[in-house]
């Protein structure tokens, strides 16, 4: 069996901790704290706050009309990690495989004989060490922990296996598995694979077409319960870093746009280097207006580099694949890193 660990309102929890006398009210944590600022967004809510429908991603002026009475803080990145590494050592204390996630998630597996006697002694070591509360899920594999994790919150176990998956996930909507976001959803809905069972009983030639061979072979094996079982100890890397930032005036100057991209491009070679890493591609992306958001992207044809000209050029190539017609309110870029030896 495997366990996931989804430790509880992470961010606002590690922020309650600090400030105890926030326990029981609503909590939202975002941007610089000020809801009054636009364009800021939540990073994630208290359960008090959730109660009145502030959600992740909201712009924190709306957080502020659907909760007046909530407490609002900016985001402490250094804080958070702090927690995170603690949460971690707490689980690794223990004889088991830890896969982190993130933040907030673990996967845990290995020799375990008594998987509800083990999650309770997790919850109740991690709460001893950190003041943190976590839900548990137990599967048969990841896809099923992870699932059954959700039903676990807060702070408690839930178990969901192969027997149990299609009774209790089957008539769900397929947008509720894990690994399928917004956009598979949509293609599945527009086949007419609107639940789980649905998608658990299509065949994976009839989807070939939409979905290409590999997530068609997949999409029909996650919905029958199906997923990875391998556990992986190796410490994580990071992949790729990025910057964005989303404006308090739209821009409509294509000079001004440029300098935004190139001095992210810069900033972003100097975090790479400072880490030792190399950078392989570049990605651009911009949010109109309309709040259509297209990224572009490029490999570097010279190789891995930490030259910071190389990738500012390649950025601001990207911007010429960009139509503007429309004013931007959000630029990004995102690079991807070699993978070390």
């Amino acid at each position: 069996m495997i366990l996931h660990v989804d430790m509880d309102q992470f961010v606002a929890a590690v922020e309650i901790l600090r400030r105890p006398e926030l326990r029981g009210q609503p909590v939202v944590v975002g941007g610089a704290g000020d809801p009054t600022a636009r364009r800021q967004v939540v990073s994630t809510a208290s359960y008090e706050a959730r109660e009145h429908g502030v959600h992740s991603g909201m712009p924190l002026r709306r957080a502020a009309q659907l909760c007046p009475s909530a407490v609002f803080l900016p985001t402490d990145p250094a804080a958070y990690s702090e927690a995170s590494e603690r949460v971690m050592a707490v689980l690794r204390g223990f004889p088991v495989d830890v896969e982190v996630w993130g933040w907030d998630e673990a996967f845990v597996g290995g020799d375990i004989a008594d998987p509800q006697a083990l999650a309770a002694e997790l919850k109740a070591a991690v709460f001893a060490e950190t003041g943190l509360t976590c839900a548990i899920g137990i599967g048969e594999n990841k896809l099923q922990a992870k699932m059954a994790a959700r039903f676990a919150k807060p702070g408690g176990v839930h178990t969901l296996t192969t027997a149990e998956w299609l009774p209790v996930m089957g008539p769900r909507p397929a947008a509720d598995l894990w690994g399928i976001g917004p956009k598979t959803a949509r293609k599945l809905d527009e086949l007419g694979l609107h639940t789980i069972a649905q998608l658990a009983a299509t065949p994976p030639e009839d989807l070939v077409e939409r979905f290409g061979p590999r997530q068609a072979a997949w999409l029909p094996v996650a919905a029958s319960g199906g997923g990875d079982t391998h556990i992986s100890t190796e410490p994580w890397v990071a992949r790729s870093r990025s910057r964005e930032n989303t404006y308090a005036e739209d821009l409509s100057d294509l000079d001004e746009i440029s300098r935004e991209v190139a001095a992210m491009a810069r900033a972003l070679t100097a975090d790479v280097v400072d880490d030792g890493r190399e950078i392989t591609h570049v990605a651009v992306k911009v949010r109109y207006t309309s709040f259509f958001t297209p990224t572009r992207e490029m490999k570097l044809r010279a190789g891995p580099t930490t030259d910071p000209e190389v990738v500012e050029l390649a950025a601001l190539h990207l911007l010429t694949k960009f139509e503007w017609k429309r004013p931007v309110r959000l630029l990004g870029v995102r690079v991807n890193l070699a993978m070390p030896d």
